[in-house]
């Protein structure tokens, strides 16, 4: 970790548990929903239309779709115990799953569908407990990775719908409509400052709305025959709990694509985390593990409402960067709002009815924001020759995969079906990649003992020995013994803060990186993230005690990068230090 590159400050206004005025979180909760809502309710209406299957079964699911992202999305903001980020993640239905519950309803029915949702949700809270052995795999590089392979995903229904007018239209409707939204969003987003940026979002679909109106593109008879308040016909469709062929035969698929929609829930919460802040912090991974546990309740409530899977809508990423808000009284206005659109078919006409073009150009700005964050996530793992090779050929598979340039016409239906998206497709290639890297390293030294200062004659024969095997000379060996140690007593010091109780392990794990030893220190400590406070030691206006903070500025000397993840119940401080040369 670099110090100095974590000092920066950014332009935002509320973070996540600052309290914006409810007018304001309201009007910013409405804009979000109004650019989400598209999604939640298209998506079970492609795969619902495409299985050929009832008009009763679609409204039903439509309107369980809008309750399960309601709720998930509160869950995100609110965090009930070690469910929800606590950030404003937008949750809605997932197009990553059309494939497969296309395949499911023509097999097997919503009951076989709603089956198998339920039982690949327990993938989600599996990986969520487990998160800390899957730290090496689905790392910051694989997370950005299919976040920038998101708006690849996204760009060509966007170019798409750039185009959605209907037939004897002025030839001008569209091109006038998507550049006034696109011209009105992006100078409010650059310029507009206070509370005007605020409204930059909603003020660009306004003005690309009352453009096309001027050419009849916006249908206000949609909104007029719509009900103000209704309900669907109740048409749940149960479970099929026979569990023949064609449920095992699909629950592999199932599980591998909600892998993938974990992956980039991963990606999510991760980013989210880095643009909600003034000051950068180090990133907490219990918050990760809330965002994957929410995820997870998502598409549980799916499948037991008997609509399709759910997942965290990157969205909400380049909305907090474009408005400088990303408080979570946010998310839970947001989560209101399509609770209160799932009994308002009104409301929701007057969002669906917003032309395809206007639509088409504001996604065109949050897509350029998001590519923008993913690439920042590769970049903050460390642009190395693996981690860019990684990055690089996962992405241009993931595209190729997209646009169906790699054999597209030899890997069978099934098969072709999952790949086509461009997400999955390059996010399997990076997780296969970094699992190739994990898998071929040299064999790692291993020492379990108690975390206490009467444990370091133990951690420092184990370095010695590793800087013997590696034949360092006497300068770089001190340097790595005494890295050890002071991370060992910053451990011991922040484990003062914890209530007495039995005594606490410490795993430490090191290893041969190309000439460089990296140390993981495995361990129950206190709440402090040691990489933050290393930010604050970088200030000199900082207040810090010296007898506390001593270890932490030695350890920044003799470590090139010091990398503190912190999850429930677990702390890993990761230690990378380069021979002298």
């Amino acid at each position: 970790m670099d110090p100095s590159s974590q000092g920066a400050t950014r332009d935002v206004l509320y973070e996540p548990d600052e309290r914006p005025p409810d007018s304001l979180a309201f009007g910013l909760g409405l804009q979000a929903a109004a650019i989400s809502i598209g999604g939640i309710v298209l998506t079970p209406a492609i795969i619902i239309r495409a299985a050929e299957q009832s008009e009763a079964y679609l409204s039903w699911a439509v309107f369980a779709a809008l309750i399960v992202s309601g709720i998930s999305t509160i869950a995100q903001a609110v965090r009930f115990g070690r469910i929800g980020a606590g950030h404003m993640l937008i949750m809605g239905t997932s197009g990553a799953f059309i494939a497969v519950c296309v395949t499911a309803l023509a097999q097997g029915g919503p009951g076989l569908l709603a089956t198998l949702i339920v039982i690949s949700s327990l993938v989600q809270f599996g990986l969520a407990a487990q998160l800390s052995l899957l730290r090496r795999i689905i790392t910051p590089t694989v997370a950005g990775t299919v976040i920038a392979l998101i708006a690849v995903t996204i760009v060509p229904i966007a170019f798409d719908m750039l185009n959605e007018v209907p037939e004897g239209t002025a030839s001008a409707a569209a091109p006038a409509s998507a550049i006034a939204t696109l011209v009105a969003t992006v100078a409010l987003a650059l310029r507009a400052t206070g509370a005007l940026r605020l409204w930059a979002p909603m003020l660009g679909i306004v003005v690309g709305c009352v453009v096309a109106s001027f050419f009849g593109l916006y249908d206000t008879g949609v909104i007029a025959r719509a009900d103000w308040i209704g309900l669907p016909t109740f048409a749940w469709p149960g479970f099929e709990l026979s569990f023949d062929a064609r449920f095992w035969l699909l629950l592999p698929a199932f599980m591998f694509v909600t892998v993938v929609g974990a992956v980039e829930s991963i990606g999510d919460s991760v980013a989210i985390q880095k643009v909600s802040r003034r000051k950068s912090r180090a990133v907490d991974f219990r918050t990760v593990q809330g965002a994957l546990n929410a995820d997870g309740m998502g598409n549980l409530l799916s499948g037991l409402f008997g609509t399709v899977p759910n997942t965290t809508y990157s969205s909400s990423l380049p909305l907090v960067e474009l408005t400088g808000v990303g408080s979570r009284r946010v998310g839970m206005y947001i989560g209101i709002v399509f609770i209160a659109l799932a009994f308002l078919p009104k409301l929701i006409a007057l969002l669906l009815a917003i032309p395809g073009p206007v639509i088409a150009a504001y996604v065109l700005v949050l897509i350029a924001l998001l590519f923008i964050q993913g690439m920042k996530l590769v970049v903050q793992d460390g642009a190395s020759y693996r981690n860019s090779m990684i990055a690089g050929l996962a992405f241009w598979i993931g595209l190729g995969f997209q646009n169906g340039l790699i054999f597209a016409d030899r890997l069978g239906e099934t098969l072709g079906q999952l790949l086509d998206n461009g997400m999955t497709a390059g996010g399997l290639a990076a997780i296969v990649l970094t699992a190739f890297i994990e898998f071929t390293q040299p064999r790692r030294q291993r020492l379990e003992t108690e975390l206490a200062a009467a444990s370091l004659p133990e951690i420092d024969e184990l370095l010695r020995k590793m800087a013997a095997r590696l034949d360092w000379d006497p300068d770089s060996t001190e340097r790595l013994r005494s890295a050890g140690e002071e991370a060992l007593l910053s451990l011991v010091r922040q484990d003062e803060d914890v209530p007495a109780g039995d005594d606490r392990r410490l795993l430490v794990v090191a290893r041969n990186d190309h000439g460089t030893v990296e140390i993981d220190f495995i361990a129950a400590v206190g709440q402090d993230n040691l990489e933050d406070r290393l930010v604050l030691l970088a200030n000199p206006a900082a207040d810090w005690s010296p007898e506390r903070d001593l270890s932490l500025r030695l350890l920044r000397h003799y470590a090139s990068s010091v990398r503190h993840q912190q999850y429930h119940d677990i702390d890993i401080v990761t230690l990378r230090v380069e021979r002298i040369r």
